[in-house]
């Protein structure tokens, strides 16, 4: 099964393998092959059947995912490693590196997605260079301002940027180390940080950080 970045599977629920390897030391060692759940998540106890799965594949970077059955209940269950961006075809500190180049003001909204969107065949390459890096602003300030409210204390008189972040948190890459420091709550964070649903509604941080050097075309109704 290829994974298009929208779900681990039907029928699957993603969990963290925490690691330290970047998204290229994961596959060159394919560390998907050692990575293990020791019981169902679902029936600790045994007696559901429980064992390995097929992995799936990611398109990018070239992977693949260790992934488990349960047949009782009739549900898969993944092993997601840090370096990799959830329900994102994508590794994560790539997926921060397209945030913080918004957040640096390097370009317009187009010029940006047209030089980090992989190549693809739309009919309109503008407007899905635009929803390419909108959907990963949106969803990791979605997942920042969470985490404030997780942590207040933590993260104190820092906004919710990857640059409040990073000085709050002393470290260079932050989605990977947040994967870690709020491991609890993936879940209830959105991809391509957390594990759980896309925010419904349109950060309006993201407009105010983007300093547009030209007009974005309209966005089509949703």
């Amino acid at each position: 099964m290829v994974d298009g970045g929208d779900h681990p599977g039907l029928g699957g629920v993603q969990f963290r393998l925490a690691c330290q390897l970047s998204a290229e030391e994961y596959r060159s060692q394919r560390f998907w092959e050692q990575a293990s759940l020791a019981s169902c998540p679902r029936h600790p106890e045994g007696g559901c059947g429980f064992s390995r799965h097929t992995p799936y594949e990611r398109v990018n970077p070239p992977c693949r995912v260790a992934r488990f059955r349960c047949p009782t209940d009739r549900v898969t269950f993944s092993l997601l490693p840090d370096c990799l961006a959830s329900r994102l075809s994508s590794s994560l500190p790539d997926v921060e590196e397209a945030v913080a180049r918004v957040e640096r003001r390097e370009g317009t909204m187009a010029q940006l997605g047209a030089d980090l969107r992989p190549a693809e065949q739309d009919r309109d390459r503008v407007q899905g260079a635009v929803r390419f890096v909108r959907r990963r602003c949106r969803n990791v300030y979605a997942a920042l301002v969470t985490i404030i409210g997780l942590l207040p204390d933590r993260f104190a008189g820092h906004p919710a940027t990857l640059e409040g972040f990073r000085a709050a948190l002393g470290v260079d890459q932050v989605l990977v180390a947040l994967r870690d420091l709020v491991a609890e709550h993936l879940h209830d964070l959105p991809p391509p940080l957390g594990f759980g649903p896309r925010p419904t509604s349109r950060r309006k941080a993201l407009r105010r950080l983007q300093q547009e050097t030209g007009a974005d075309p309209p966005e089509r109704p949703v």
